[in-house]
């Protein structure tokens, strides 16, 4: 009898311990949870913020082709001049062709690529305008229909460049500042996620040239 009492004993000793060890499990169990949790949610949200950084500059591509599908169309309406300055139709069928050259993936987007494909677009509206200038001397060619309504796609698709470029750079300060942020600055270096580059060594708006009549 003695000692089944001692052995009893010692089982109610134990059983504090073994609820405590279960309780610390239990504790360190909920904080791995947690942290699992986290690296998903912040995963998943810079893949969201990234996918829409390219998505915008899928809109910009689609703008900058859209200004190159209707110059053509522009030369086309002066070609029939006889007496128009050929050098002037020459340029702008170069710039277009360099500007045609310089394209920018979605998965190679670096400030370098970007910028030079804008160089290239800033060419090719500079060498427009300078065709539209030289049109202001003919009054019959600025009168016909054809040169109206190229004017008004013109004008709207330097209004889509312009937005398209805007929400591209607030993708890009949207991506980077979570990307900057803390604590994720520390999952997003673990997870290859890094900072990007838009428009913004632009500094400014004044650089970017613009179709204008």
């Amino acid at each position: 009898m003695p000692v089944r009492k001692k052995h009893l004993k010692l089982n109610s000793k134990s059983t504090p311990s073994l609820k405590k060890n279960r309780f610390s499990w239990l504790v360190a169990g909920g904080v791995v949870l947690l942290v699992v949790i986290y690296l998903i949610t912040t995963y998943n949200g810079l893949v969201k913020k990234e996918e829409k950084v390219k998505l915008q500059w899928n809109e910009v591509q689609n703008a900058y082709q859209r200004r190159m599908n209707l110059i053509p169309n522009l030369v086309n309406v002066v070609k029939g001049v006889s007496d128009f300055e050929q050098t002037t139709l020459q340029k702008i069928a170069e710039a277009r062709s360099k500007a045609a050259s310089v394209t920018v993936s979605a998965e190679n987007l670096t400030a370098d690529a970007v910028n030079k494909q804008a160089d290239a677009q800033n060419e090719l509206a500079a060498a427009t305008n300078n065709l539209i200038i030289r049109i202001e001397k003919y009054p019959s060619l600025k009168g016909t229909a054809a040169y109206s309504g190229l004017q008004t796609q013109l004008e709207g698709t330097e209004r889509r460049i312009k937005v398209a470029r805007q929400d591209f750079n607030e993708a890009i300060n949207t991506y980077n500042n979570t990307v900057r942020g803390f604590p994720t600055k520390l999952v997003a270096g673990m997870l290859g996620f890094k900072m990007k580059e838009g428009f913004q060594s632009d500094a400014g708006a004044e650089k970017t040239v613009e179709i204008k009549f």
